[in-house]
């Protein structure tokens, strides 16, 4: 598909067809070489979308740059509106729907915060790593952030401006609550890593179970240099296991392994999200499932919709 790097689709451009305009091509390409050449032979100059592009080399501003959209985009004349571009810049803030495997929207049981409060504070602490919180909950490392479990309160919180105020997301209250009520133990970590087939659960990974990994795939694949980025914010450790790997933390003592490989003439991209085997013993197979989303998710967004702070109230 001839698109250009902005995201006009060529296909359906009447000009392509009739061979008066050629696509850019993707901000990689070396059609956008070739258009920025004939740009400056043509009118002394280039569009500023793909050359910034090409210079930063992205594929696709709306997909893979993180500032879309910036001024190349709101000072320009094309290719969009003021209309879409606010759209655009609104919706990359909100916080997508939680949803299970199944498309139905998350929600949190009561009765796991009445299994929570009969749980000793201290002893979850020492199974987990998290620290006892005055309030009477713990605060626990989510990937790059502190999160406190509010018990009273029956809420998760994070800190804004000092301030410790209630977030709206239920996906990680559910795990958290799942991962806090099962431990029971400490694990030893790193002896035995495997894939979502080798776990007990194995069967349920297929079909609209699959770990949604595919979106990662299409952002990152021919990115690794981007997933470094995300993944390092996220506080993410590299690892020596593929082209392109990282150890990610949601919980202290719950690792996943992000690998990529590169494509080659022969084979496309790859993507896989490997376990520790310890945590088949905190989370069944649909829990597993939505933490893995929950951490992919905020690897697509990136660093900068990171920092943003999609999730606050």
């Amino acid at each position: 598909m001839p698109t250009g790097a902005c995201g006009i689709n060529c296909d359906v451009c009447k000009l392509n067809l009739l061979d008066v305009c050629s696509s850019c091509g993707s901000g990689k390409s070396a059609e956008a070489r070739n258009k920025l050449e004939a740009q400056k032979r043509i009118f002394g100059g280039t569009c500023s979308i793909l050359e910034c592009a090409c210079m930063n080399n992205l594929e696709y501003c709306l997909r893979d740059c993180n500032s879309f959209p910036c001024d190349n985009f709101s000072l320009g004349p094309y290719p969009f509106s003021q209309g879409f571009l606010s759209m655009q810049e609104r919706r990359r803030h909100q916080k997508p729907p939680a949803l299970t495997p199944n498309k139905v929207t998350v929600t949190v049981p009561p009765e796991y915060w009445d299994d929570l409060q009969e749980k000793d504070i201290f002893t979850l602490c020492n199974f987990t790593l998290a620290d006892p919180n005055p309030s009477g909950g713990l605060v626990f490392r989510f990937l790059n952030e502190d999160v406190l479990v509010d018990i009273g309160n029956r809420c998760l919180k994070r800190l804004t401006d000092g301030q410790w105020e209630k977030t709206d997301d239920p996906l990680l209250e559910l795990v958290t609550l799942v991962y806090l009520n099962n431990v029971n133990c400490l694990h030893p970590l790193g002896r035995d890593i495997v894939s979502s087939k080798d776990l007990r659960e194995a069967h349920f990974f297929q079909g609209p179970h699959e770990l949604k990994t595919a979106p990662l795939l299409e952002r990152y694949g021919n990115d690794p240099d981007g997933f470094r980025k995300a993944a390092e914010h996220l506080g993410g450790k590299a690892m020596d296991m593929a082209d392109v790997s990282y150890m990610l933390l949601p919980f202290p003592r719950v690792p996943l392994y992000y690998l990529i490989w590169r494509g080659d003439r022969e084979f496309k991209p790859r993507i896989s999200v490997l376990f520790d085997r310890s945590i088949e013993q905190y989370f069944p197979a649909d829990a597993i499932w939505g933490l893995v989303n929950l951490v992919s998710l905020l690897l697509l967004k990136g660093p900068d919709e990171i920092a943003a702070r999609i999730y606050a109230v």
